[in-house]
């Protein structure tokens, strides 16, 4: 009943930001974690139109990117490229597990909180139940803080009290004319 909470409200979320897109200069916009995917065999990042209470399948890479976005669309991807094979390539398949690539990128120091420092992006492959979801996977490679409707709102402590926040658009994002 958790899992659809959280995926409640990340649909609530996503289709209630209508906000100007970063291309036009939007004077604010939102910092908050951006859930993507790559299903197996892909080489580039998608971002997720559902929460992580959905299954995954055996070969796929999970991503968790802290953007900054103008839109209700997680606007940057993680650096790492969503590699199965780069990132589980010690991982040996076994037939009662299914092993997911995770990649959880910290984002870039322009949009973090004040006074909190980006952590280095981690990457790593989990084995996990064949009947485990995109959040439990998550949990399996870092402390998940959520908001009581199931949000998520930090990955081992960062940020550190925040919950999707509206911000002003960061000086380093604001395009010139």
């Amino acid at each position: 009943m958790r899992y659809k909470a959280i995926l409640l409200t990340l649909t609530i979320l996503a289709s209630s930001i209508v906000i100007t897109p970063l291309a036009n200069a939007a004077d604010k916009g939102w910092r908050y974690w951006g859930y993507f995917q790559s299903a197996h065999g892909r080489s580039t990042w998608v971002a997720a139109m559902t929460g992580p209470t959905v299954d995954i399948a055996d070969g796929s890479v999970e991503g968790w990117s802290f953007v900054f976005s103008s839109n209700d669309i997680p606007s940057v991807a993680p650096k790492v490229a969503p590699s199965f094979k780069a990132i589980c390539a010690k991982t040996k398949a076994d037939p009662d597990t299914k092993r997911i690539a995770v990649v959880i990128d910290f984002g870039a120091s322009a949009w973090a909180p004040k006074g909190e420092k980006v952590a280095k992006t981690i990457t790593r492959c989990v084995r996990t139940a064949k009947e485990s979801q995109g959040i439990d996977v998550l949990g399996q490679v870092v402390k998940i803080r959520a908001a009581s409707s199931g949000l998520i709102c930090g990955l081992n402590g960062f940020p550190a009290k925040e919950c999707g926040v509206e911000i002003a658009t960061p000086k380093a994002l604001v395009v010139k004319k």
